[in-house]
């Protein structure tokens, strides 16, 4: 892969991305609403300083690239125009953008919170394709989004990778990341197998690390190329001693995929 849109380019998952997909002859395009800050580490990038849900700029951003890694969006719950605007017309627009400029592959970043609602309790690994139950606003545009690359990949023949993501961060913050952990190096193998992978069509794959403590599947991504290597499990120790030792049986928070997420208001800005 030569030249690599990254939209979301200025947020704080491209910025954990950015210097891992560095490469000699690859260049990383990062768009977003503002200019993205520099990091340590980065190779050869281009700005593009556009909105996910302008359809022109989407296009124009397109041009030239190999692949589109989408990144960008509404990362917490919100009023609910705003979530259809920028996630799942957003999505669109990438979707389309990318049709038309001849960019045959997309990586969509989707969410654990398009299937927040699966209850982990008492079962065998989650898997990744299992169909959406969102537990918010946010995780039903996601699961949109899922969608709409699925009619992308049918309809125009586009190679369209869903990654349902648990928590991509540098260290678990609480209890649930000791399932849905993705480390930033992992994050990056996850992306590379997704630019690597021949023909791969249409795709849902877990974004998690190789964590003791999982719930969902590697298997989809296996399947793929991703064999993530990190655990969460050394952070276990620091995260009882703060939290407590996790109740699967008696905390909802640790039954359901998406965790607290099925409980907050819909449709109301989150800003934590």
């Amino acid at each position: 892969m030569r030249r690599i849109l990254i939209t979301g380019g200025a947020g704080k998952v491209a910025a954990l991305l950015r210097p891992r997909l560095a490469r000699p002859g690859r260049a990383l395009r990062l768009l977003d609403v503002r200019a993205a800050d520099p990091v340590e580490g980065a190779g050869e990038e281009e700005t593009v300083v556009a909105s996910v849900d302008d359809p022109e700029a989407m296009t124009l951003a397109c041009k030239d690239v190999d692949a589109v890694v989408h990144l960008g969006g509404l990362a917490k719950e919100d009023a609910v125009e705003n979530v259809l605007r920028v996630n799942a017309y957003g999505t669109f627009c990438v979707l389309e953008g990318a049709r038309l400029a001849g960019a045959r592959r997309v990586v969509l970043a989707s969410s654990n919170h398009a299937v927040g609602f699966e209850d982990v309790a008492g079962r065998a690994e989650v898997p990744a394709d299992i169909p959406g139950r969102p537990d918010t606003m946010y995780g039903w545009s996601k699961a949109a989004g899922e969608l709409a690359g699925r009619l992308y990949a049918d309809r125009f023949g586009m190679d369209v990778l869903c990654l349902r993501i648990g928590l991509w961060v540098a260290a678990p913050p609480g209890l649930r990341g000791l399932s849905m952990w993705l480390s930033p190096d992992d994050g990056a193998r996850l992306v590379e197998a997704c630019l690597a992978v021949p023909e791969p069509g249409y795709r849902i794959v877990w974004g998690i690390s190789r964590n003791t403590g999982r719930w969902c599947s590697l298997a989809e991504g296996e399947a793929i190329g991703y064999f993530p290597v990190d655990d969460a499990e050394r952070f276990r120790a620091e995260l009882v001693a703060r939290h407590g030792a996790p109740d699967l049986a008696n905390d909802p928070e640790l039954r359901r995929v998406g965790g607290p997420w099925c409980e907050i208001p819909l449709g109301r800005r989150r800003t934590a």
